[in-house]
């Protein structure tokens, strides 16, 4: 049940209640639920982010009608560190449907994501055919299509080593049992984490407060063991770690989506909305919104959540009101 308590609500970790489940895999995911009875929305959280990326997104959604269903992934937040040790998106994507469809019963749903969490969620459509019905998509990573991009007239990205933006994927993916050396305290993996909602500029300079900073990073900051364990994505993706399963990300989606773009990202590719366009062969959009970057949910959780409402307006049992307030 969402508190009425108001005071500091984007900086209270309490806001709404945690809840926990045992998969069937032995992986123990925390997870927001709210708006139960309605029609099933998960929100998929990136990196460095948890569940609480999607404060300004869960009361709306869920009265409009939404069932929100929101996890901390694998290794992130209040969820276990994965039993298996995997932390690709096969097995983070298996997750989501066993407590989507095991756990809470619900054979379909729709989601949203960005950054990891869209990487996640593709995944997720493609491997349990018909279980997402409808998606929202933004600044994230996008299948490996290197001929389909070249057709387009899209060249491949430069090699990450020569993207100045890409330094901590590098040292996350090679490096990773170093890098967690030097973030030997609390301070440390602080000041490393909070760069990314501040000077790094992968978001509008100035969306994040010092408290919501201090916020998004305690989860972070506060476990080392976890914070080890999200770089473990990165070493899949540079090939120091092997996955559980190949991927489905050398292939078009045909999942109906919804794709937007905050431009104020110096992180994710600059062309990615016309990459969307080759990738997504059931598109709405692309559309870029002004004002936002890559914690779009956060700096422009007005436009996403009005856009997942009027998107999805014919899954939802009930006719939705969007408050404007």
């Amino acid at each position: 049940m969402i508190k009425t308590d108001t005071r500091s609500r984007e900086v209270d970790a309490g806001l709404f209640e945690t809840k926990c489940a045992r998969l069937g895999n032995g992986l123990e995911l925390a997870y927001v639920h709210e708006g139960v009875g309605g029609y099933p929305l998960v929100l998929l959280h990136g990196w460095p982010e948890t569940k609480r990326i999607w404060w300004r997104n869960i009361e709306p959604l869920a009265r409009a009608g939404f069932e929100v269903i929101v996890p901390d992934l694998r290794g992130f937040g209040d969820s276990g560190l994965a039993p298996d040790g995997f932390y690709d998106q096969v097995a983070v994507a298996s997750d989501v449907h066993m407590l989507v469809r095991d756990v809470l019963g619900h054979d379909r749903c729709a989601g949203a994501g960005g950054d990891w969490g869209g990487v996640v969620l593709q995944e997720l459509g493609l491997r349990f055919e018909g279980f997402v019905e409808r998606q929202c998509i933004f600044n994230t990573v996008l299948p490996l299509l290197k001929d389909e991009y070249r057709a387009a007239g899209l060249e491949p990205p430069p090699r990450r080593e020569r993207r100045a933006t890409a330094d901590y994927f590098v040292r996350q993916g090679r490096e990773a049992d170093v890098l967690a050396g030097e973030l030997d305290s609390v301070e440390r993996r602080r000041r490393y984490i909070e760069q990314f909602y501040g000077p790094r500029l992968w978001g509008v300079p100035g969306s994040f407060t010092r408290q919501q900073i201090d916020f998004m990073t305690e989860p972070f900051a506060a476990d080392e063991a976890k914070l080890r364990a999200s770089f473990g994505l990165y070493e899949v993706a540079m090939g120091t770690r092997e996955p559980s399963e190949v991927p489905r990300f050398f292939e078009r989606n045909p999942t109906p989506t919804l794709a937007l773009y905050g431009p104020a990202d110096h992180v994710v590719w600059p062309d990615f909305a016309e990459r969307c366009e080759v990738v997504f062969s059931e598109l709405i959009g692309p559309f870029v919104v002004p004002r936002a970057g890559h914690f779009l949910q956060w700096e422009r959780a007005d436009v996403l959540n009005q856009g997942l409402i009027y998107f999805l307006r014919e899954l939802v049992a009930y006719p939705i009101t969007f408050d404007r307030k």
